[in-house]
Order: structure tokens, then C-alpha cells, then sequence
């Protein structure tokens, strides 16, 4: 077996830590890329009794976007295991409780059911900023992309850049702007 071989071998066999950015992401979509590579799915000897998954670092979970009108519908339900001790939280009162659970909820509604949830769950390390842990930085080795790309704010934007930008119409200079 030549060194090239052995390599692709160990990488196979391997758990890889990946850190993904949810800023501006929507959680459920997140969920099914965040999910497979937690399960292992991406990797060529993967079977459901097989445990190859990876780790997954999630950062800025507390700038994640619903779509829609998902803040003020979505509910969550939670029981107490006491008589009356149900409630359901509507998802942005559970963002302000945790800005964590949104995503972690999403993903635990990906994974499969099963006793095998909680061993996956705990290769998930969801942060609510940018500000990781050094001894979980030092183990990635990988990066998932972003689905959809976070928008710039105008603040970014150089004078260079806005004077440059095509115009529809330039106004008069006697203009008087009320």
C-alpha cells in the first residue's frame, strides 16, 4: 500500500471537526448539511450501525434567519412530566431564553430516531457568537459553506464602490430634496 493510500485510508476512518457559520442562515436547511455530517452519510464506508459521523462546530446560532413569519408561528413544546406542565414557546421567545436551542432543535429533528440521537448530539458544539474555545479550534480541519450568502451592510460598502454603482437617474443639481 503505497503512503498516498494510507493517507485516504486514515481520512476515512478519521473524525474530522468542521465548523460552520450560521450567520444569516436558515436552521432547518443547515440541519440536513449539519446532520450528514454528524451521521457520517459523506463518507464512502457509511452504514447505519456504523459509527463514522464527525464533529460540527456551529458558531453565530444567535444570527440565524427564519423565513417568513417562522419567528412569530413556529412553537415549541416542552412538558415538565408533571400534571398541567405543558407549554409551547413561540421560537423567538425561545432564541431570547437560549440563542442556541433554534439550532439544536432543528438538527435533533434531523438526525434518526433512536438511542443513537444522544451519542450524535454530542458531536454537535453549537456557540451563539464567534467566540470558540481554543482547544476545539486547534481540531478543525474542515469548513461547511454557507447555503445562501450573508448580505453585505451598506457601512461595508467603500465610497469608491457606492460612486461606481450604476444609476438609473442622476439628479439635477438645483434638486431640492424635502
Amino acid at each position: 500500500m503505497s503512503a498516498y493510500e494510507r493517507v485516504k485510508q486514515w481520512n476515512t476512518f478519521a473524525r474530522i471537526w468542521h465548523i460552520y457559520d450560521a450567520k444569516w442562515q436558515n436552521p432547518f436547511d443547515s440541519a440536513k448539511v449539519i446532520s450528514k455530517h454528524i451521521q457520517g452519510l459523506h463518507k464512502p464506508i457509511y452504514h447505519p450501525l456504523n459509527n463514522c459521523g464527525d464533529h460540527v462546530i456551529v458558531f453565530n446560532s444567535r444570527h440565524i434567519a427564519l423565513p417568513g413569519y417562522e419567528w412569530k408561528k413556529r412553537a415549541y413544546f416542552h412538558h415538565t412530566g408533571y400534571p398541567g406542565g405543558a407549554s409551547w414557546t413561540l421560537a423567538w421567545q425561545l432564541h431570547e431564553i437560549n440563542p442556541t436551542l433554534v439550532m439544536q432543535k432543528a438538527v435533533k429533528w434531523e438526525l434518526p430516531r433512536g438511542l443513537s440521537k444522544f451519542g450524535l448530539m454530542a458531536r454537535l458544539h453549537i456557540f451563539p457568537d464567534e467566540e470558540i474555545p481554543e482547544e476545539l479550534l486547534k481540531n478543525v480541519t474542515s469548513q461547511l459553506r454557507q447555503l445562501r450568502p450573508v448580505p453585505r451592510t451598506l457601512d461595508s460598502y467603500s465610497d469608491k464602490e457606492i460612486e461606481e454603482f450604476p444609476k438609473v437617474m442622476d439628479y439635477p443639481n438645483d434638486y431640492i430634496l424635502k
